[in-house]
């Protein structure tokens, strides 16, 4: 199974900021849209890094309060783990949990096509457990 599998499903949606904009915003649009997650794109929107609640919450626990009112450039990560539509699932769920983060963009073409989660994954993941589980009751009902 692949990257755009998950894609099917959920959409290409993603949600962005640029790199001037303020942490207060990245909160702001995290809990509008409910995710984890925010890609910083340039001026052309190239992928420029991603902020995740978890850098916003060190940003605080290291700057106070005030530091909600730094740039997103400052407390994002710049060298951003990608895949693309083709990628196995599987391949990509390894990465997160090596690199212990929980959203990877996917590029096709050099342009940011989506996001997916650790959540997306563990659901594909469970749901072809399910279909190859009762495939296997389906033979053994029939044998």
């Amino acid at each position: 199974m692949t990257v755009s599998s998950i894609l099917a499903d959920k959409g290409p949606d993603v949600v962005t900021v640029s790199p001037e904009e303020t942490l207060l915003d990245v909160t702001k649009l995290l809990d509008k849209h409910k995710i984890g997650a925010v890609l910083a794109t340039d001026s052309n929107g190239k992928l420029a890094g991603i902020i995740s609640e978890r850098d916003v919450v060190r940003a605080v626990a290291r700057g106070g309060p005030e530091a909600l009112g730094e740039a997103v450039g400052t407390h994002m990560t710049k060298k951003v783990v990608t895949c693309k539509k083709e990628d196995r699932v599987n391949s990509v769920m390894m990465q997160m949990t090596e690199g212990k983060f929980r959203h990877v963009p996917v590029i096709d073409g050099g342009k940011i096509a989506g996001i997916i989660s650790i959540g997306d994954v563990v659901r594909r993941r469970i749901a072809d457990i399910e279909t190859e589980w009762r495939a296997m009751q389906d033979y053994i009902a029939a044998g």
